[in-house]
């Protein structure tokens, strides 16, 4: 087979080739799976949380991080950023139906993860 050659030919039902550099879901998908993009929709799966609550629910990340993939996820269409005309304004994120649908299946992922490690001290 010939350099850069693939099997077979893989799009979506809409006629997207998804493994062409310039399909949008490309963006989408690179978001969903960046190192703190997972965490993010996991945190909101269960509920709406400010800034501050999502940062202290992930561990390790830091507000510029979670700033910079909070907006790809919205721009995405993945979470929702709601505004309080408060001073100072409250922000509140939580998961569209389109996030909801994509945070199930990492859920599950995460969930299959960590049901098979060991527990911490423990060696294999």
């Amino acid at each position: 087979m010939g350099e850069g050659a693939q099997l077979k030919r893989v799009g979506t039902s809409r006629g997207r080739e998804v493994f062409h550099t310039d399909c949008p879901a490309r963006d989408v998908v690179d978001h969903v799976t960046s190192r703190w993009g997972v965490w993010v929709l996991i945190s909101l799966r269960s509920d709406d949380l400010r800034f501050y609550e999502l940062r202290d629910s992930i561990q390790g990340i830091s507000e510029k991080m979670l700033a910079q993939t909070l907006r790809a996820l919205v721009q995405d269409g993945l979470v929702r950023r709601e505004v309080e005309p408060t001073t100072p304004p409250q922000v509140t994120y939580g998961l569209t139906d389109f996030g909801q649908d994509i945070s199930e299946p990492l859920t599950d992922l995460f969930d299959r993860i960590t049901e098979r490690l060991p527990p911490r001290g423990d060696t294999p």
